[in-house]
Parts: structure tokens; sequence; C-alpha cells
């Protein structure tokens, strides 16, 4: 039964399932889909019952406490909490993102994915599309972590320094894009208010103290330092999604990066500890998370859909590559064990733009008909993952990285037993 488990974890199942039930209920019904997403949960059900099919909605609070707001806005911390986790111990002496300087490279390359399929889009658009397509141009810009991140470790193993590489690059780019949505497509009914994040200046300094305190249990860091965090950028109108990306960082962690999944947190630091408590949570949860967001018709698809899907792919692959390669050229090379190729492959798998690029959707569009062809072509970028394996074997491209990882493993053992 647990290494059942394992492998439900290890091949994220629960994701994957969630994406094929959301899409099949949204189609085969979709008006009972909707209304389930976006019922309150205390009633969870009654919407069964109701003529039209439709969520209940209430005045009060208990409105805002549906399964797609549990999900999306509270759940989604946890995971881009774990994400953090592992950009942190790869900045750890050992890491592929050790030193710090190494990170610029997929920073640049993070630019790269943002400006390349802007670029894209509005280049088709201008000659395939349509003006009231325009406003979609934000939409191509996010990765989907959790879909890129499993497939970047099924291509090259979970030590490569393209899963750093990835995560730094997607948790960046994903930042980015909750940027656009805040300036880009402003509610105009709840317009950001940006004086709000100030609440972030005690949640760091809260974490930044307890470490200081040398507290060795990562639930104050995350309760009290990321509730502060949540609460400013949801009260500012902002995604609270990325909340505990600016409290994991002051976790106590390793003294360096093994490079190697920690499975028991017993002996280990806060840092290990907080993704071994939760990362069955996690990944069980991404179930909901892709139900809560795949479900889209095929009724919609249109040309906004595949402007949209060639943007994801196309323009992420020709930006990051670009602009990666153009940073290592001008001296800030790529993580050690990477190449050319493993760039090429991996900006590929970044063109998964899924669950953000579904949200994004939404905020771009008033109209229902576009929103859902914006969807469908987010939906389709699915296909990234297919492509990055025909492009891996293609150009033959192996895990160079394989020796590196396993000299530095055995090197840590060594000094284990040396100390």
């Amino acid at each position: 039964m647990a290494k059942t488990v394992e492998r439900l974890q290890e091949f994220s199942i629960p994701l994957i399932a969630g994406v094929i039930l959301a899409v099949i209920w949204a189609n085969v019904s979709p008006h009972s889909y909707h209304a389930a997403i976006h019922a309150p949960i205390h009633q969870f059900g009654v919407w069964l019952h109701a003529p039209t099919m439709m969520p209940i909605s209430h005045d009060s609070w208990e409105h805002f406490f549906t399964l797609h707001f549990m999900i999306n806005d509270i759940f989604m911390v946890v995971f881009f909490g774990i994400a953090a986790k592992e950009i942190t111990e790869s900045c750890l002496p050992n890491g592929a993102l050790n030193p710090v300087s190494k990170a610029i490279n997929p920073l640049f390359a993070t630019v790269g994915g943002v400006i390349g399929p802007i670029t894209v889009f509005l280049g088709l658009n201008a000659v395939l599309g349509r003006s009231e397509w325009t406003n979609g141009w934000g939409i191509p810009t996010a990765t989907d972590i959790a879909l890129a991140w499993l497939v970047v470790r099924c291509l090259f193993g979970k030590a490569h320094p393209a899963v750093s590489f990835l995560l730094l690059l997607a948790v960046a780019d994903d930042a980015i894009g909750l940027g656009i949505i805040a300036i880009g497509y402003p509610d105009p009914h709840h317009p950001t208010q940006w004086g709000q994040l100030v609440w972030l200046i005690p949640a760091i300094a809260t974490a930044w103290g307890l470490r200081r305190r040398q507290v060795q249990n990562w639930v104050p860091y995350v309760l009290i330092g990321g509730g502060l965090s949540w609460w400013g950028l949801y009260s500012a109108h902002l995604h609270p999604a990325l909340a505990l990306v600016f409290i994991v960082p002051f976790l106590p962690g390793p003294a360096r990066d093994s490079g190697l999944y920690q499975s028991s947190a017993r002996g280990h630091s806060p840092l290990e500890s907080f993704e071994h408590d939760l990362k069955r949570l996690v990944d069980f949860g991404l179930f909901f998370f892709a139900l809560a967001n795949a479900g889209v018709a095929f009724s919609e698809v249109n040309g906004l859909s595949w402007i949209i899907l060639t943007s994801l792919i196309a323009g992420k692959t020709i930006g990051i590559t670009a602009f990666s390669l153009m940073a290592h050229w001008i001296g800030f090379r790529l993580p050690s064990g990477m190449t050319a190729g493993h760039v090429v492959v991996t900006s590929v798998v970044s063109g998964l733009g899924l669950t953000v690029a579904l949200f994004v959707s939404g905020q771009a569009f008033s109209d229902p008909s576009l929103q859902g062809a914006a969807r469908m072509g987010a939906v389709f970028s699915v296909a990234a993952a297919g492509l990055a394996v025909l492009v891996r074997n293609a150009f033959q491209i192996e895990n160079a990285a394989g020796d590196f990882v396993e000299t530095l493993t055995v090197s840590s053992e060594r000094e284990q037993v040396a100390n």
C-alpha cells in the first residue's frame, strides 16, 4: 500500500486524474460542474436541488468559502511554499543555484519566458486574430509549476539541476503573471490596494525573529508569518498563493543541499520537515486543484485558443532559450550539469501554462465565450509535455548531470563517514 501511494505521488497521478475528471465533467454537465466548484462549502450538494443548477450566493463571509476559494487561495499557498523550499535548498552549498550568481541565468530566462510569449501572441493576433482578442496578451506568460515540475523530473531525474532551474523560473514568472493580473487586468470593482502590502513587513520580521531565536519547528513560521503574508496579499487584492514564498527562505535548513529527497524528517531541519510533513497533503490535494480549475468545454475552441497555445509553447521556447544562452554568453553561466540542450527541453516544458493561464483567462476577458476559448488554449498546452519528450529524443539529450550528482552524493557520504 505504501509503495502504491508513493507511486501515485511520484507521477502526480492525483493531479492528472483531476484534470481528466474536470474536463469530462465540464463537457458532460457544465452547469452542475460550475455550481459545485463555486457553491459555498457548508451547502455543498444543496445546489443539486436548485432548478437553475447554479451556485447559491450569500452576502456574508460564508459566500467566499467555496471549493474554488479553498483550493486556489488557501491550499495552493502550501504548494508554492514547497516549491520555495526546493529553491531555498538549491541555493545552499552543493545546490544547483549556489553560488547565488547561478540564479541570474534562470532569472534572465524568466524575462525571456515573459517577453517571448507576449511578442508571439501580439504578432499572431495582429495577423490572424481579432482586435477583441488583444487583451489576452498576458495569458501565456506563466508556467504551471505542478505539471512542469513533474515533466522535467521525469525527463531528467529529481536531482538534475534542470529541476531547480525550472522551479526558479516558474515561480518567478508566475509572480510576474500575478503582477500582470494586478496591473494589466485590474478589477474595476476591487482595485489593487498597494498600501496593504505593508503587512509583508511584520510577516517577514516575524519569520526573521523566529530564525534568530533558533526556533526549530516550521509551524509558527507558517502560521504566524505566513498568515500575515497571506492577509497582506489578499487584502491588497493580489492573489495570496505566493504568501509562503516570502517566509520559507527563513526556515532553518541543512548546512548543504544533498541533492536527494529526504524520506524521513527525523533529525532533519525545519526546512526539510516542512516538506516531509506536508508533501503528501499537497500531492493528493492537487487532484482538487485540477478539478476546480481545468473544467472547460471543447465547444469553445476557436482561433484564440490556437494563438494562446502557440504563444505558450513557441513563445516560451524561443524566449527562454534565447535569454538563457545570452546570459551564459555574457558570463552568467548555466548551473553545472546543464547544457544548451537541457535549456531547450526545459523551455519547451515551461510552455505548460495550464493552471495560471486558466486563472489569467478569467481576468483578461469578461465575455464567457472568449474566456472559454482562452482556457482551451491553456488546457491544450499540456501537449508541451509530449513535445519535450520528442525534442529530447530527437536531439539525443541525455541526463548529463548524472555523474555530477552521483559524485556529489558519494562525496557527501564520505564526509559524513569522516565526521
